[in-house]
């Protein structure tokens, strides 16, 4: 990968973030107001970086995620940083989600027609929302290879070499992978953490 792209991890810990902004005790991440709230405290440090941003949405410590604050978190974060008119370069990935967070952020990105990388609270690696069969074919062979070209990726999937490059350039396009353009390879989002 080529070592001059500089990205900047920054860890929420939604939990904490939350009695941070509300002043609450608990970790139950339900309404509007509360979603919106650790949104603006997210958006505030994104914007506060000179860099690429990778930032990890921990639900690890989060009891419950209703809807709405899924949609006013997540949803709007991703609608706000994944367009092509965003001035800070700013990549998601979410961790430690469970059951009990899945199904709302689920909804909420299929509503939006968006998609999130995702470390689930049982160590497997995988896609959540709207994706294509074939981006979401392409982004498991990269994520399992750690790098991957439009060769690799039809190699390992049966499709062919342009449809794979279609589908890895619109995933880098939404922001779902890492093509720092220097090799021809496009880097799962957690490679972003390991550093040069």
């Amino acid at each position: 990968m080529n070592e001059t792209v500089q990205v900047l991890p920054l860890s929420f810990d939604l939990s904490a973030l939350l009695r941070q902004s509300v002043a609450t005790f608990y970790s139950h991440l339900v309404t509007r107001p509360t979603g919106q709230a650790l949104r603006l405290g997210i958006e505030s440090q994104i914007g506060e970086c000179d860099r690429p941003v990778l930032s990890i949405l921990d639900f690890t410590q989060v009891v419950v995620l209703d809807y709405s604050c899924a949609d006013e978190t997540v949803a709007k974060l991703l609608l706000r940083y994944q367009n092509s008119g965003r001035t800070t370069a700013a990549y998601f990935l979410a961790r430690g989600v469970g059951e009990r967070h899945r199904e709302p952020i689920e909804a909420v990105l299929h509503r939006h027609g968006l998609a999130l990388g995702a470390l689930l609270d049982d160590g497997e690696r995988t896609l959540l929302g709207q994706a294509s069969p074939l981006e979401a074919a392409a982004w498991t062979v990269v994520d399992r290879l750690g790098r991957a070209t439009p060769d690799d990726v039809a190699a390992a999937t049966g499709m062919d070499a342009a449809e794979a490059a279609t589908a890895l350039d619109s995933l880098a396009r939404r922001g779902l992978l890492f093509a720092p353009g220097d090799d021809g390879g496009f880097y799962p989002l957690s490679s972003l953490l390991r550093g040069p």
